[in-house]
Order: structure tokens, then C-alpha cells, then sequence
């Protein structure tokens, strides 16, 4: 499946929230942004802010495309694929390599970007 292209007027961001100790963080992937709080209703919120906001900066500052097409963190990008290949419960050597394993995670999904 070939990454979806954003540009200004359209796309797609993934986005997960996990947990690792106490505090949960929000991450939209294809922007590299990261929120922190400390509940993941709050992470979650605060991260669907920071995307709107990041948008609207990109927009009024006429940026290029590449901004909102950014390679994601390694192990962000790992662990969407482990949730997405619904592989939760392995043990792969892939699983064991990622910091943040799936039963941590309490949310994730895609959301559209428009104009």
C-alpha cells in the first residue's frame, strides 16, 4: 500500500496514543508532532488541536507539502504497522525490537485533512 501524499488541501494523518509509564502521548506521524498529558482522553484532544493548528500554520506560512509528508519516527512507524497487521498478541522478533508494544496503546486510527 503505497503512503498516502498530503498537501495543503488534502490527505491523511495516522495518529496513536499510547502510554509508556504514567504519561500518554498523542503522535501524529506523518507531521513528527508529539503531545504529552495525563490521560489519553487529554492526549488524544490535545493531539487532534496540534494537527489543526500545525495545518493552519502550514497554510499561512504558504510551507511546501514535505511538512505535512514527513517520515515518522522508526518506532512509530513500527508499531502502526504491528497494530495495523493486527498482530497484538506475537511475539515476532519485530514486536520484540519496539519499545512500545501494542497493549499500551489506547487508541489510534487515520484523519482526514481537507482545506
Amino acid at each position: 500500500m503505497a503512503k498516502p501524499k498530503n498537501t495543503v488541501e488534502r490527505g491523511r494523518i495516522r495518529w496513536i496514543v499510547f502510554r509508556e509509564g504514567d504519561t500518554w502521548y498523542g503522535v501524529a506521524l506523518e507531521f513528527n508532532l508529539v503531545v504529552e498529558a495525563d490521560h489519553p482522553q487529554t492526549a488524544l484532544f490535545e493531539l487532534h488541536s496540534a494537527i489543526e493548528g500545525y495545518l493552519e500554520a502550514v497554510k499561512s506560512a504558504r510551507m511546501r507539502p514535505i511538512v505535512l509528508n514527513q517520515q515518522p519516527d522508526f518506532e512509530y512507524a513500527l508499531l502502526w504497522k504491528l497494530l495495523n497487521a493486527k498482530r497484538v498478541h506475537s511475539r515476532s522478533g519485530t514486536q520484540a525490537r519496539a519499545r512500545i508494544s501494542p497493549q499500551q496503546v489506547f487508541s489510534f486510527g487515520t484523519v482526514p485533512q481537507h482545506a
